[in-house]
């Protein structure tokens, strides 16, 4: 990859059908298929007002992805977050987190998190919140973010 990749965000009303498709594949391809987990990834939560989509588009192909919920209790989540295989190492799930953690402002964040993945949380100011737990054969651990 040359071009460093453009940051993108937007709601689901904002989202055209090609690239909400090309979103979700980026999910399916890594959280589904390469590890193998049978969940329903299609959640609804896509689609809920408050839900901001943000990803890394290279050459119009997002190559990275985050969203962000607005859960019922009034704390923000981070989710699906998630960089293709062939674009893994050059910061783009950093940037990503950069850019989710400056929309969420001041306001409290949590995230579950790929257990191998916490010391990179750890970094963007998380602190686990709880104990590790095992989601479609993954472990899990549950981390907040209070500012």
């Amino acid at each position: 990859m040359s071009a460093t990749p453009l940051l993108r965000s937007a709601s689901f009303a904002e989202l055209d059908a090609r690239t909400f498709h090309d979103l979700v594949r980026l999910r399916v391809d890594v959280f589904v298929v390469e590890q193998e987990c049978a969940y329903p990834e299609i959640d609804g939560r896509d689609v809920e007002p408050g839900t901001r989509h943000l990803w890394l588009a290279h050459d119009g192909a997002p190559v990275a992805y985050l969203r962000i919920l607005a859960d019922p209790d009034g704390v923000v989540r981070i989710g699906r977050v998630v960089v293709a295989s062939d674009a893994r190492g050059a910061g783009h799930a950093g940037r990503l987190m950069t850019a989710a953690l400056a929309e969420v402002g001041d306001r409290p964040c949590v995230l579950d998190a790929q257990s191998h993945l916490v010391d990179f949380y750890t970094r963007h100011g998380f602190t686990v919140s709880g104990p590790e737990y095992v989601e479609d054969g993954i472990p899990h651990t549950p981390m907040r973010r209070t500012r």
